[in-house]
């Protein structure tokens, strides 16, 4: 299934930033909508309920958790705050009829001034755990996004998200690849969705430089060989970035310096032909 993620359309989620980023969804040819959740309270759930039958979209959501609600804490309060935050997000979710909860839903999104120690890795890790069991309960499968070393200290690579699901033990919790941060991170796009074949979850499709596909550095055709070559059949997302659109937080975030777009409704539409293209493109391998 293809998605895109909703901030392609707009930077803001009130009733008609919802309304606007459905509709350039599935205006683009999108199946589905990932959705990012970082304030559940408050979210219009009914009338993301009816936005989604109306425009016949499948939903999932992604986050990153913050300082004060960092499950990864070594401060139990803080942990407990940030499984309080995390299971609101589920319970809404689990009220739109999703099936994802992914991003960097296991420690704080922002740059780092040092390694995570040991006991801040496993209290993550039982924080999951505790919160698997929940998300199971409501249906919904958690993948954790492997992001560069300037936006997680604790997983950069698939091997390193592979050994701590496995640490995790949970069946409902997988890796979530991004091609964005795999360019920055990893050795290759082929190897490392081989490694994590058996708990690959979700998958990002974005460009070297958050830009139109295609236009940057990113060996897309060896990625997507890799996923056909898995049998992966989870959700593809194109996700992109730009201060254009993107709530101002957030682009401070992510450094959102630079924009190589304005318009999301060509980006967005450009993104499904491409990874259309690609698909195909996998597919004739096997006539050869």
């Amino acid at each position: 299934m293809i998605g895109c993620h909703a901030s392609v359309w707009t930077g803001t989620f009130d009733d008609e930033g919802l309304r606007t980023a459905f509709r350039g969804t599935a205006e683009a040819g999108f199946e589905l909508i990932e959705l990012p959740m970082f304030a559940p309270r408050g979210w219009n759930v009914g009338l993301t309920r009816s936005l989604a039958e109306e425009y016949g979209l499948a939903v999932t959501a992604s986050l990153g958790l913050t300082d004060d609600v960092n499950i990864s804490s070594a401060d139990t309060a803080v942990v407990s705050r940030g499984e309080a935050h995390l299971t609101a997000v589920l319970e809404v979710l689990h009220d739109l009829g999703a099936s994802h909860l992914c991003g960097v839903v296991y420690g704080p999104m922002r740059k780092h001034s040092r390694p995570a120690t040991e006991a801040e890795v496993r209290a993550g890790q039982d924080a999951l755990r505790r919160l698997a069991r929940r998300a199971d309960d409501l249906g919904i499968r958690l993948g954790l996004e492997i992001v560069n070393r300037y936006e997680t200290n604790i997983l950069n690579t698939a091997a390193q998200g592979l050994r701590y699901v496995d640490e995790v033990g949970a069946d409902n919790v997988g890796v979530h690849l991004d091609t964005y941060h795999m360019n920055i991170e990893e050795s290759g796009l082929f190897a490392p969705v081989l490694d994590a074949a058996r708990h690959l979850e979700y998958v990002h499709v974005g460009e070297s430089h958050r830009g139109y596909l295609g236009t940057g550095t990113v060996d897309f055709p060896s990625f997507f060989r890799a996923l056909r070559h898995v049998g992966y059949d989870g959700p593809i997302v194109f996700e992109s970035f730009s201060s254009a659109v993107v709530d101002p937080q957030l682009t401070g975030t992510l450094g959102i310096w630079r924009n190589l777009w304005r318009d999301g409704a060509d980006l967005g539409r450009h993104a499904h032909d491409y990874i259309r293209n690609v698909l195909r493109a996998v597919e004739t391998v096997d006539l050869h």
